[in-house]
């Protein structure tokens, strides 16, 4: 009976190993960054995080029975270029939450991507928010949420549903510096579509911004189309980095916000009030190794500075393997009366209104 409950226990333990996995992911991109435009002057360096920002990560899951499951990402950013951490020297600044998930739906906890941001970046910007021509180069991008929860629904017939809590943890308000994001999406065939939201509130006084995100792609063949129109009023009216003179005289940095190291519940950016829309329009193509992308990003102001601007990108892929790949990519940004926008990429604000990007990235 002893070897019988022995033999029982062992099965049943490597039962629940064959139910649970971790995974170690990670992405290591470099490159050279040529940079034109700036006050200074042009800039040539070596970067790292061009197309993709440069990660290591652990994720899990374990079947937990009855269609329940447990899971858990932590994910952290560096620079290949010197070996420092990215997101402000967090440990795990580009992800890290714990997630529970059931035939309803999974809710996760933690340091999240927003509803809102995945819906530009997977569905409107045909550059996935990397390399030159990416379009949060002029849209605001709203890309993670500090001490978070997040719901997301199951599909059904193509529809599903993200929505996302930030909690400001501020004492005495519970308003101040909170965040809020949803989406509802439609994702069958060549088709996807999203509604999106987001809106931040300012940490120290009663002030938001909020921004909407109308955003489509559609899938022919070898090429994907990609059209994104985004509605932003409020403090958080302008992306990209660089700093705007605002009509009352003071200074704003828009990195403070938009950065790609940044918290998006960060500091007060633009006038209170003030709105602006966005459009972006892009083309994506592939044939065997070879992808290409292009779009036109357009920030149309309606504050009195009236700093509307331009953006035009390309990019070329060659695929070396299934986890490699070489790039090079060019964009230039149009702007009226001060527009402080410039050209980044996956890592960088970048200084400059022009920008050619020539690298290697590698998936783990």
């Amino acid at each position: 009976m002893k070897y019988t409950a022995t033999t029982l226990l062992a099965l049943a333990c490597c039962s629940a190993h064959a139910q649970s996995s971790v995974k170690i992911y990670g992405v290591a991109d470099a490159g050279i960054v040529l940079e034109r435009g700036a006050p200074g002057g042009g800039t040539t360096n070596v970067s790292s995080g061009i197309a993709s920002g440069s990660r290591i990560g652990f994720k899990g899951t374990e079947e937990l029975g009855n269609g329940l499951s447990a899971g858990f990402v932590v994910e952290s950013g560096f620079a290949m270029d010197t070996g420092a951490s990215g997101q402000g020297g967090l440990t795990f600044g580009r992800q890290s939450f714990v997630s529970f998930g059931s035939p309803l739906g999974s809710i996760s906890a933690g340091r999240q991507y927003s509803p809102y941001y995945k819906a530009l970046r997977d569905i409107a910007d045909p550059f996935s928010d990397g390399l030159a021509g990416q379009a949060p180069n002029l849209m605001v991008p709203n890309r993670r949420m500090d001490n978070s929860l997040y719901y997301a629904s199951p599909k059904l017939a193509g529809f599903s549903t993200d929505l996302a809590y930030s909690a400001g943890e501020v004492a005495g308000d519970s308003t101040r510096k909170r965040a809020l994001s949803g989406a509802m999406n439609y994702d069958q065939g060549p088709l996807a579509l999203s509604v999106s939201h987001f809106r931040r509130e300012d940490a120290s006084v009663g002030l938001h911004a909020h921004n909407t995100l109308l955003a489509a792609r559609y899938k022919l063949g070898d090429y994907q189309l990609h059209a994104g129109y985004a509605f932003n009023r409020g403090m958080g009216t302008v992306g990209g980095g660089g700093s705007s003179t605002l009509g009352n005289g003071a200074t704003s940095n828009g990195g403070t916000v938009t950065s790609a190291t940044s918290v998006i519940t960060s500091g007060t950016v633009g006038v209170p009030g003030a709105s602006s829309r966005d459009v972006v329009l892009g083309l994506c193509a592939t044939f065997g190794p070879h992808s290409f992308a292009g779009s036109v990003v357009q920030h149309m102001d309606r504050s009195a500075a009236n700093q509307d601007a331009r953006q035009y990108g390309i990019a070329y892929l060659y695929s070396l393997s299934k986890r490699t790949d070489l790039y090079a990519a060019y964009a230039r940004i149009n702007g009226r009366n001060g527009a402080p926008f410039t050209v980044g990429n996956a890592t960088d604000d970048g200084k400059g209104n022009r920008a050619f990007n020539l690298g290697l990235r590698h998936q783990l």
